[in-house]
């Protein structure tokens, strides 16, 4: 068995202008100090890196790992959420999904969606100079609109949509493949790729494809309501990456799961910083040892009321708690395999 990696964390959400947040280096020196072992970057923010030129330098790769191995890191995964939305967005998004591109390609949703895919490819190549072997993103969506079924939706509109998805991934994720880098989808509700049996329909429409593998957030299913425990003995084989963050859904009578609109702080589920919420990791930290998970342990904070640098503070000894050294034997090996020591049942008046 392997004992899973950690604790990682995704930088996305501590990036900012003024240090140590502005740089590699100084967000990996704070990070390092807090406990961490591992970042995940996000790919599309240059304060930190620069995508098209890791995937064409070896050079400049090495300076990333080197930079962070000053500080006692390694590189977990790079992240390409932003760019992976807009492989697929249905038109009634498309005002809001341009702030995740660059702007000359605002209002012209087919210059987008090359100009994503065109990432994708720079982030397979990329990550295969960093020597990664598992990469984070989003599917994007075009069926989303239709989650509800009502008004009816149309015969065959979820076939056509989940065909459409795959046609505009397969090509990314055979540049994956000659990479030899596995893909995790982050399954979340406003992604076409957002619980198991939506994962299936995509895994299906490609052919079963090797590379098309699963990003765990467990907070997600809690707002959903779905066993993530469970999840995870369905699906394990094809989960690659994890992100380790909590959730919390308190029942209300004037809100379900949709929300009611409401901000984050007042909806009856929210993100929570680690241990404040009802994700039971225990459980899942257990699952994941039991299924020899090879992977790392990554923080993704998003609570909805605490800091965020205290909820990087508290994140790394909460991670490192729940991670289980495996062990090597199993508590009854002192029994041995002797066939000597078995019973003479004859003599005992059994056989």
């Amino acid at each position: 068995m392997k004992t899973i990696k950690g604790p990682g964390i995704f930088l996305a959400q501590f990036v900012g202008d003024e240090a140590p947040f502005n740089s590699l280096d100084s967000i990996a020196g704070w990070v390092s100090g807090l406990g961490y072992k591992g970042v995940q970057i996000p790919s599309w923010d240059k304060r930190l890196f620069d995508l098209e030129t890791a995937a064409e330098s070896q050079n400049y790769c090495e300076e990333v790992l080197g930079t962070l191995a000053r500080h006692g890191l390694s590189l977990t995964e790079l992240s390409t959420h932003l760019q992976g939305q807009l492989v697929a967005v249905h038109p009634a998004y498309d005002a809001a999904f341009d702030a995740f591109a660059p702007a000359e390609v605002h209002g012209n949703p087919a210059a987008r969606q090359q100009w994503s895919v065109g990432q994708l490819e720079l982030a397979a190549r990329a990550s295969a100079r960093l020597g990664l072997t598992t990469h984070a993103t989003f599917s994007g969506a075009l069926a989303w609109p239709y989650f509800y079924a009502w008004p009816q939706r149309p015969a065959q509109l979820v076939e056509e949509a989940f065909a459409e998805l795959a046609r505009r991934w397969q090509p990314i994720l055979d540049h994956f493949d000659e990479a030899g880098v596995d893909v995790g989808f982050e399954l979340h509700p406003g992604e076409d790729l957002h619980d198991g049996v939506t994962f299936e329909r995509f895994l299906a429409a490609t052919g079963n494809h090797a590379r098309a593998n699963i990003l765990y957030d467990p907070s997600h299913f809690v707002l959903q309501h779905l066993d993530y425990l469970g999840f995870l003995d369905i699906y394990h084989e094809r989960v690659k990456c994890f992100h380790v963050k909590d959730a919390e859904f308190r029942i209300s009578p004037r809100a379900g799961v949709y929300g009611g609109y409401l901000g984050w702080a007042e909806r009856p589920g929210r993100f929570r910083s680690l241990g404040d919420g009802q994700v039971d990791f225990t459980g899942i930290f257990s699952k994941m040892a039991q299924y020899d998970f090879a992977g790392w342990a990554v923080l993704e904070w998003e609570c909805a009321l605490k800091h965020p640098e205290q909820g990087a503070a508290e994140g790394a000894p909460f991670i490192d708690q729940h991670i289980i050294r495996v062990t090597e034997h199993a508590f009854d090996d002192f029994a041995g395999d002797d066939d000597g020591a078995l019973p003479d049942f004859r003599s005992m008046g059994i056989a």
